[in-house]
């Protein structure tokens, strides 16, 4: 009877020990989640970005380990595929560090630009796209970056930051998508001067001059090497106020590529941008079938 009620109390003690240890569990998980509600998106991708440097775990739980779509070509789809990616760091001979010097959030998007040194030192963007809080989508455009500063003097990273005018985002987006149709596409490209004040325009391109002075002499400057720089298509505009980043697809030097350009719009006109260029790799090369765009 004795050991009857012995072995009675101590299923009982650990019955409640494993009830208590899944009741501490629930509440760490319940805290995480409250966490992790309280933090905004554009927090959460840039906490992200910053894990590739500092090797972070807790920023991987902002991730939908269930459904991530991957859109860079040469990364494979899901969570998986980005793990594998970034495991050859450890044996790269620089410590990797990242930088996001501007982020936005556009509805379910969060846009960032990166200051990159991962498998040698690049500019990039890169867009996330969530749900429910979790990132289940991401798209990039990354370029190597030698340090050195453009003919004015700027790089493709400094510059203005603050965001404002966040009631005129709509129109600063449709100002930028009929630039780039004016414009860039060639469409009506005798209404350049109409985007610009004066000749008043920061370039950050690393090989273009500020104004629309330096635009045109490097525009000249190709033409006369016999590269071309076309635009065919706009897949997408985000805008955070001030800020816009048109995605376009379409061809340098005849190799198709892939165009972010973030405009900063000051007063109705265009006064500064920041570009990346990326060749899009042959589909033979791609590590899955998502494409490079795809909005």
């Amino acid at each position: 009877m004795k050991r009857t009620l012995i072995l009675a109390v101590t299923v009982c003690l650990l019955a409640a020990c494993d009830e208590n240890k899944n009741e501490k569990t629930q509440a760490n998980n319940n805290e995480k989640q409250e966490a992790m509600n309280t933090i905004s998106n554009k927090e959460k991708a840039v906490a992200l970005l910053k894990a590739i440097e500092t090797g972070a775990s807790e920023p991987i739980g902002y991730v939908n380990a269930e459904n991530y779509k991957q859109h860079n070509l040469g990364v494979e789809d899901g969570l998986d595929g980005f793990g594998r990616a970034l495991a050859g760091l450890a044996n790269f001979p620089e410590k990797a560090k990242v930088n996001t010097v501007r982020a936005f959030e556009d509805g379910d998007y969060v846009v960032c630009q990166t200051d990159y040194n991962f498998f040698g030192p690049k500019a990039g963007f890169d867009i996330f796209r969530f749900e429910d809080g979790k990132i289940v989508e991401h798209w990039d455009n990354l370029m190597a970056y030698n340090g050195q500063p453009n003919p004015s003097g700027h790089t493709p990273f400094d510059g203005t930051t603050e965001m404002k005018d966040l009631d005129k985002t709509e129109a600063n987006k449709t100002l930028v998508r009929n630039f780039v149709q004016d414009v860039l596409m060639g469409q009506h490209p005798e209404n350049l001067t109409n985007y610009f004040d004066g000749n008043s325009y920061i370039q950050h391109n690393v090989s273009i001059a500020d104004g629309l002075d330096g635009l045109g002499a490097a525009l000249a400057a190709m033409a006369e090497q016999g590269i071309k720089m076309e635009y065919f298509k706009i897949h997408k505009i985000f805008g955070c106020g001030n800020f816009v980043l048109a995605v376009s697809e379409g061809a340098f030097a005849n190799q198709p590529t892939s165009y972010y350009d973030l405009f900063r719009v000051e007063n109705g006109k265009i006064a500064e941008h920041w570009d990346v260029m990326e060749t899009i790799a042959p589909e033979s090369e791609w590590k899955h079938q998502n494409g490079k765009f795809n909005f």
